[in-house]
């Protein structure tokens, strides 16, 4: 069973706040009373500010920020909040009052701001939220706030495929295009949004038939954004640097091996970054992005000499495949690294349907429901005939009833079997799983009614990939257990791992936990897992928004969470499923 709410809404700007929910909580506590403050760093675009801004909403704050015109201009930065002309000293004391203070593009401060920073810091009535892109260099001032332990200091790194996921959520893109953006920007957030608005101006998004989702197709738009990020690879002036990195990007996404390329021409590029060799002796391109856009403003005539045939990757496919098999086969379905495949759909080439029918049987198997209909459809596009594609993608999308296998396999298929345990009877599976595997451990501790056990068999399929399973497994332990605390947390558990299987709703998922509310508690929680505001549903209920907070307070008090996002995976919200 599967469904997944499509929202038809462009992406509305600014892009809401998504993800993050560990790193704001860290930001909000080290800004509280009590604490000094807390630095954050990573690379430009990564949502530093974003995130600082959701921090400090609604609290008493001041926010100074660097930029490079005003790096010589001592003071520039915080001409805002004092006089014209006040020495460091009195700076410090000016400021001393106030209760948390943001500081932006903290590398790009003048040298003045910077120490004014550092002495509030070594003061400590100041409460300081910074921000710093990694990669620029910046005064010293600034770097000695977590180098010397100032302040502590929280590295962002990017948004995970199932954030990024989520905020594209409104952009109607189907799971392939979100992983190939994905992957190009590196949680590159700015980026993110270039390409997206590029590709939508443009036309080059192309209606999935059947599904209501566009997709990304073809070549890279070269947008400002995309030439920015190349600049390091096209400004590369040195002797055959160039031509290295256009023959990399030209024979992806397949290595190149090492003794075809010139090594002196290669250790400056490895230096650089630009280029990474792996333990085969094999050289690619180190960004995801440099291929695609050094094919791109490659003129028609250098690209004809420098393209390989399409059919040069039949052997690199085939042992995608088999690996991919084989994992399967050892009930180990953990993300493991296929780029053909990913290359040749990006790129708009056929899937052989064998190959189309194994990556959607895996990714169904790790719960990614919507990625596995969409590999799936890729299988069918070649050949529309193909019946292993056809039954996938009925499974994926909950048209095939639970426990019947796809592709017209063996009536014995292991997963086939264990459908019996995620539906609650483990004991038509008895003695039909292999023994000592997940699964049987799973459909072991079910029959038993073993909570604990249940939690055991649920960090083994984690671990091993099967996120649906897993978060089944805690579900079931959630109705095993005797201990309300143990229950809570299972609920919690099975609430982040259903999260990342891109909208799943199954059986052991659905209506999982409001019994324990109350008949009020239950319709104020059923219409905010529908996505209606606070005070939608007060106009709805005839009530008032205080009092639909109220419940709502009471209601995640019981239910072991606060995200209001984590309520369609905990409660059954009939408006939202199909059959």
């Amino acid at each position: 069973m599967r469904t997944y709410e499509q929202d038809a809404k462009t992406l509305e700007s600014p892009w809401p706040f998504t993800g993050r929910v560990d790193e704001l909580e860290l930001v909000r506590g080290a800004s509280a009373a009590g604490r000094p403050g807390i630095v954050l760093t990573g690379p430009a675009g990564h949502g530093k500010t974003r995130l600082i801004t959701e921090a400090v909403r609604g609290t008493d704050h001041a926010r100074v920020t660097g930029t490079p015109e005003a790096r010589e201009l001592p003071l520039a930065a915080f001409a805002h909040l004092l006089p014209d002309t006040v020495s460091l000293p009195r700076a410090v004391r000016m400021l001393s009052g106030v209760r948390v203070l943001v500081v932006d593009d903290a590398q790009l401060l003048d040298e003045t701001s910077a120490a004014l920073v550092h002495q509030l810091a070594v003061h400590g009535r100041t409460r300081l939220v910074v921000a710093a892109t990694d990669g620029v260099p910046a005064p010293a001032a600034v770097s000695r706030l977590w180098t010397g332990e100032l302040l502590p200091r929280l590295a962002l790194g990017p948004l995970s495929r199932e954030d990024t996921a989520q905020l594209l959520a409104g952009a109607g893109l189907e799971p392939l295009t979100v992983g190939r953006l994905h992957r190009a920007c590196r949680g590159d957030l700015r980026l993110l949004r270039d390409l997206v608005a590029a590709l939508t101006g443009a036309g080059r998004l192309t209606p999935v038939p059947g599904t209501g989702e566009r997709a990304w197709r073809g070549p890279l738009p070269v947008t400002p954004a995309v030439r920015e990020r190349l600049a390091p690879a096209l400004e590369r002036s040195g002797p055959g640097g160039r031509d290295a990195l256009e023959r990399l990007a030209f024979a992806e996404p397949l290595p190149v091996p090492l003794d075809e390329l010139e090594p002196d021409v290669l250790e400056p590029l490895e230096a650089d970054g630009l280029i990474h060799v792996d333990d085969q002796g094999g050289v690619t391109l180190a960004h995801p992005l440099h291929g695609a856009a050094l094919r791109a403003v490659a003129g028609t005539l250098r690209a004809r000499r420098l393209a390989r045939a399409v059919d040069a990757h039949g052997p690199a496919l085939a042992v995608e495949q088999r690996t991919l098999i084989r994992r399967m086969e050892q009930f180990d379905v953990r993300p493991v690294p296929a780029p053909v495949g990913e290359w040749l759909v990006a790129e708009g080439v056929p899937l052989p349907a064998g190959y189309a029918r194994v990556r959607a049987r895996f990714a169904r198997l790790r719960g990614e429901l919507r990625e596995a209909a969409a590999w799936a459809r890729e299988g069918l596009r070649e050949t529309p005939s193909d019946t292993g594609c056809r039954a996938e993608l009925r499974l994926a999308e909950g048209q095939l009833p639970e426990g019947r296998p796809a592709g017209g396999g063996d009536p014995d298929d292991v997963h086939s079997v264990y459908a019996a345990v995620r539906l609650g009877a483990p004991e038509r599976a008895a003695g039909r799983l292999p023994a000592g595997s997940v699964l049987a451990r799973h459909a072991d501790a079910l029959a038993r009614g073993d909570g604990a056990a249940l939690d055991r068999a649920a960090e083994a399929l984690a671990e091993r990939g099967f996120l649906l399973y897993a978060a089944e497994a805690r579900a079931q332990a959630v109705r095993a257990h005797r201990d309300p605390r143990a229950a809570r947390l299972s609920r919690t558990r099975a609430v982040a791992l259903a999260r990342r299987c891109q909208g799943a709703r199954t059986p052991a998922l659905t209506g999982l936990v409001l019994g324990e509310l109350t008949v009020r508690q239950r319709q104020i929680v059923a219409l905010a897992a529908a996505g209606l505001s606070n005070r939608e549903i007060a106009e709805k209920l005839t009530l008032s928004v205080r009092t639909v907070g109220n419940h709502l307070y009471s209601a995640y008090t019981r239910l072991g969470t606060g995200d209001r996002g984590a309520l369609p995976w905990l409660v059954d919200a009939p408006e939202r499923e199909t059959a």
